[in-house]
Formats: structure tokens, sequence, C-alpha cells
């Protein structure tokens, strides 16, 4: 198996780093693209292992970090560059999302194991709503997968409350990271990018529109991503398929760092479930 680690996408825009987990057989094989969360990175937890099962299965796993996650290119694992976290909103993660399913359907090193044809979305959390969104309005995905996908943007910016009115009076406030314990900046600008394109960015519309394949899975124990967003979701599309994972977290079990060999088993049930549903 080919484990090709933090590969750059540049150009001229900031870069972004990506993994790519396949076996070398110059067959083509169907395309997975994976979104990480808020606060979240490629690396985090047991992304990896779960990158390695779909590769054993006969996938081609990308995952990939979000230009402005606070991450670097020398520095993937931490969060060095909070400047970049604070100019981060929803509009450049689904520019970025763009700009790596473009790279894959153009990129001349992979063409013999990529078949562009057959290309899937996998998000978790708030990157749920990204790969929804962009399934939505993309003919290049096939697919789509949310793990304990956000259901709708708005109404986390609790407008009307007196963080809002002090953030909209400084410019700027602060989320605490409870593992690193840094202060993570959001600009204004992550809210009137929002207003500006509020259409585009409302998950309920991308998920009311979208008739491509969809499975939807969520634990009935998460505290951070309610399965109450994952219901509206479905509900907003009956033809969705939806995986409630008994007692699951929002993480389904993982932590980071993580060090165990294998899945724990709520993520090892829903990778499972997530690759039966590719290949059906």
């Amino acid at each position: 198996m080919i484990q090709s680690k933090n590969n750059t996408i540049t150009g001229d825009k900031k870069p972004i780093l990506f993994d790519c987990f396949y076996s070398e057989t110059s067959q083509p094989k169907p395309l997975v693209i994976f979104c990480h969360g808020y606060k979240g990175f490629k690396d985090w937890g047991a992304w990896d292992l779960v990158a390695k099962k779909f590769a054993e299965a006969g996938f081609f796993f990308v995952k990939f970090n979000f230009s402005h996650n606070g991450g670097s290119v020398e520095k993937p694992l931490e969060f060095p560059d909070l400047e970049a976290f604070a100019q981060n909103n929803y509009s450049l993660e689904l520019e970025d999302l763009d700009r790596v399913l473009e790279y894959f359907s153009n990129t001349n090193e992979y063409q013999k194991e990529i078949d562009k044809n057959n290309v899937s979305l996998i998000g978790h959390s708030r990157g749920g709503g990204i790969v929804l969104i962009k399934a939505e309005e993309d003919d290049r995905v096939s697919k789509i997968v949310t793990l304990a996908g956000v259901s709708d943007y708005k109404s986390r910016f609790l407008e009307g409350t007196p963080v809002f009115n002090h953030w909209k009076d400084t410019g700027r406030f602060y989320v605490e990271n409870g593992r690193t314990k840094q202060q993570m900046p959001h600009d204004w600008q992550f809210y009137t990018n929002f207003i500006a394109n509020e259409e585009r960015l409302t998950i309920k519309r991308a998920a009311k529109a979208i008739t491509k394949p969809w499975m939807i899975i969520h634990g009935d124990n998460d505290t951070s991503v309610k399965i109450d967003e994952g219901n509206a979701l479905h509900s907003w599309n009956p033809k969705s398929k939806f995986e409630i994972i008994k007692n699951a977290n929002h993480v389904f079990g993982a932590s980071h760092p993580f060090t165990e060999n294998n899945l724990p088993d709520h993520l090892k049930q829903v990778t499972e479930k997530t690759i039966k549903f590719l290949n059906e």
C-alpha cells in the first residue's frame, strides 16, 4: 500500500496539504476525498487508520487540510497560523475542496490509479456541510457521506446574543481549543461572507436539492452535533440513507493523539458502513 503524506497543491493561493492512500495496481480506483471538521486536520486521531481501510478495500483515498485551518506546511499537526484561521470561512473551504477536485481531475501523477468518473466525498462535522453543498453543485461528484454532519451554519453565529454583538463591535472573537488551550480567532468577515453567500451556504437548500446517493451517519450520543441535526438532514431528503451508531460520540470513539493500532469500535462500524455504501 502506498501512503503518500504531506503533498502540496500550490498555485497562486495558500497551499493545501494532502495525503493519498492506495494500492498501486495501475487500475483505476474509485476516488474518495475526505474533509475534516472545525478545528480539525487531516492527521487528527484515527483518520490514517480509516484511510488504510479504504485503500485495502480498493479505493484511492485522499484527505487534506483546508488551507486556512490554522496549520502550516511545516507544522501540519499544530495550529501555528492563527491569523489564517481568523480569515477562514465556508466559501474558502468550498474553494479549497474545488481545488482538490480540480487537482485530481487533471493531475498526471495518479492518472492510472484513479477513476475520475467515480468520485465520492466524505465530510465530518462542519465538513459534512461543505461536502453536501459541493456535491449538490458539482457534476464531478457521484456520492456523498456525511459523518456527524451539521445541518445549519447560520444558527452557529448566535445572532443577537452578547457574544455576537461583541464580535460585531470588535471585529474578532476567540474560541478556546480544548486540546491545545489556544485562543483561536474568528474575524468578522466570517459572518459577512456567510451573509453575502447565504443561499449557497444554506445546508437545508442543498439537502433538499441533491439527487445523488447520500448516506448520513450519526452517533446517538453526540454532544457536539446532536442527532437532531442528522434527523433534520434525513427529513429534508428522505431518499438519503440514515445510519445511527448506537452510543457513539461526535468522533466515533477516536481521540487525539490516537496510539492504538486498530480502529475504535464505533469508527470501525462507520468505516465498514461507508465502504459498503460506496461499493453499492
